[in-house]
């Protein structure tokens, strides 16, 4: 019995089991115990798991209760294992209750010749995986961010809608006030007009605008104290005309955060869709694109 609880009765040596490679892959040849005879495994260690090898074994033989992999320390390995990490190391198969002591060759003793054809098969399995499965992921993830967009702009169009009443309503409110203010400061300039030339003299009004003049700068001032920025017309517009957007989006109960965070999640999306499609459109049949545009 290993150490993790995998019973087995028999050891058996290293012989009964090996491992050769021809053209670059790994091939184990072991002995099925129901058909008593000889069968060769070729695997491919960058692609197939260990739990892929032991379905294949099971499939040859329908006698083999139980096959699993075990460490030289008894510890089971995963299935999920790649068959290239394993046969880095001894291990242990075991079928039924007889274990196999497996002894992989190692790859420094291979021939360089052997171990060339081992690296340019990688490659190419590597290279056929991306040809194959590349084009078919991008596709994939190129319809989620299609169906993300969807989602999000038909969240977003009662949004806006409210948005665009809310902000005709600020814009027309702060235009009234910038009219006050001109209306204001005319009838100032015209009452100051009045009261120097009909009413009294220059002598007894220039103290009064001096006073209004420094009033002002003291008004200015105390802008600046209270919003620590200069008082600049267009800057002060866009103030007034966020103050009274707020107070019209409280009312109406338009949720700004949310609004927010789904404009940030449509950006988000449209850019990671823009950059998918610019190594989509290079592989992709031109047919095909126009049909998606």
């Amino acid at each position: 019995r290993g150490r993790e609880g995998a019973p087995y009765s028999t050891l058996v040596p290293s012989d009964e089991v090996t491992i050769n490679y021809r053209h670059g892959l790994p091939v184990i040849t072991l002995t099925l115990p129901t058909r008593s005879e000889r069968c060769r495994f070729t695997v491919k260690p960058m692609v197939t798991t260990v739990g892929a090898f032991l379905q294949d074994v099971r499939g040859e033989d329908k006698g083999i209760e139980k096959a699993e992999v075990f460490a030289t320390d008894g510890s089971k390995v995963s299935d999920a294992t790649l068959m290239e990490v394993l046969l880095m190391n001894d291990f242990k198969l075991v079928i039924n209750h007889t274990a196999y002591s497996v002894s992989p060759p190692v790859k420094d003793k291979l021939s360089s010749e052997h171990a060339t054809e081992m690296e340019d098969i990688k490659s190419l399995v590597h290279r056929l995986f991306v040809a194959l499965h590349l084009e078919d992921h991008q596709i994939r993830k190129e319809r989620e961010l299609l169906q993300k967009l969807d989602h999000l702009k038909e969240e977003l169009l009662p949004l806006e809608q409210m948005k665009a009443r809310i902000m005709d309503s600020a814009d027309a409110k702060t235009s009234r006030l910038l009219w006050v203010g001109l209306a204001l400061m005319s009838t100032q300039g015209g009452a100051l007009a009045w009261l120097t030339w009909w009413v009294y003299s220059w002598d007894i009004m220039e103290p009064v605008t001096y006073f209004i003049t420094y009033g002002s700068a003291m008004a200015f001032y105390a802008y600046f104290v209270l919003t620590k920025q200069d008082y600049i017309y267009p800057d002060a517009k866009d103030r007034q005309f966020l103050r009274y957007f707020y107070r019209k989006s409280k009312n109406q109960h338009f949720n700004v955060e949310r609004y927010n965070k789904l404009k940030e999640d449509l950006a988000e999306a449209e850019e990671s869709l823009r950059r998918l499609r610019q190594p989509l459109h290079l592989r992709l049949p031109i047919q095909e694109i126009n049909d998606k545009d």
